[in-house]
């Protein structure tokens, strides 16, 4: 939902469109989805590297065999509650306000629970970018509140054409988990693999990368505290329903 959210690339990040609840799993299901989206997209790669921390994220880092683009993980709080940063997650049309370099975003279709969206992108230096991105999303309950997850991957064949003078972007899966932390704030997950599409070497992609994921930490954090989110951000929903 930003890609979003987004796979910014030429500092490529991606947000997750949107969110729609889905059913409660069976304790040991659950388990299973939060390390997966812990631990970044399901064809992982080799063992988590960290490469810093600075402001309250930390970003961990792998490659995948075969390429030179490596797979981001940051983690970090959000002064919000879950429910309240999926809110910002959700309002995708708005990303072109506050998430830095979307030009565009428009969501296709949204089903049961999952959500069909394309993004343009305006980055310096280099030709816009784009893609279209299906985005599952599931919410359960754990032992501090509930629990959001959106994962996400290319869905090019079900958006628009490619445009002349823009590179499309073949390549972007990740995810976010919001988990409560017991405070009235939220724990956030973040993962992205991705290429950048054009010609960019690969080490200015991943630099990009780690440029991209700050600036989309601070885009949220700054989000939450907009008049319209900010009477929510502390405010856990009276009710936890997981349907």
């Amino acid at each position: 939902m930003i890609a979003s959210i987004s796979c910014f690339r030429a500092l490529p990040i991606l947000l997750g469109i949107a969110l729609l609840t889905a059913p409660a799993q069976a304790a040991d299901d659950e388990a299973k989805s939060k390390s997966a989206a812990e631990s970044g997209t399901e064809n992982s790669g080799a063992e988590w590297e960290k490469e810093s921390s600075a402001k309250g994220v930390t970003i961990h880092s792998r490659l995948h065999e075969g390429s030179q683009i490596r797979e981001f993980k940051a983690v970090g709080p959000i002064d919000a509650t879950p429910a309240t940063v999926f809110s910002i997650l959700d309002d995708s049309e708005s990303y072109p306000n506050f998430m830095p370099y979307t030009s565009e975003c428009r969501v296709l279709k949204r089903e049961k629970n999952s959500v069909v969206a394309y993004q343009r992108l305006e980055v310096p230096l280099v030709s816009d970018r784009d893609y279209t991105l299906r985005s599952q999303n599931a919410k359960w309950i754990g032992p501090d509140g509930a629990i959001y997850r959106i994962r996400w991957a290319p869905a090019n064949d079900e958006g628009p054409a490619e445009k002349s003078g823009v590179a499309r972007v073949s390549l972007c899966e990740g995810g976010w988990l919001l988990e409560p932390d017991g405070t009235g704030a939220t724990r956030a997950t973040y993962s992205i693999f991705t290429d950048s599409g054009g010609t960019l070497p690969p080490f200015i992609a991943n630099n990009g990368s780690r440029i991209a994921i700050r600036k989309v930490f601070e885009a949220i954090r700054k989000r939450v505290k907009d008049p319209q989110f900010a009477a929510a951000a502390r405010i856990e929903p009276a009710s936890q329903s997981a349907n």
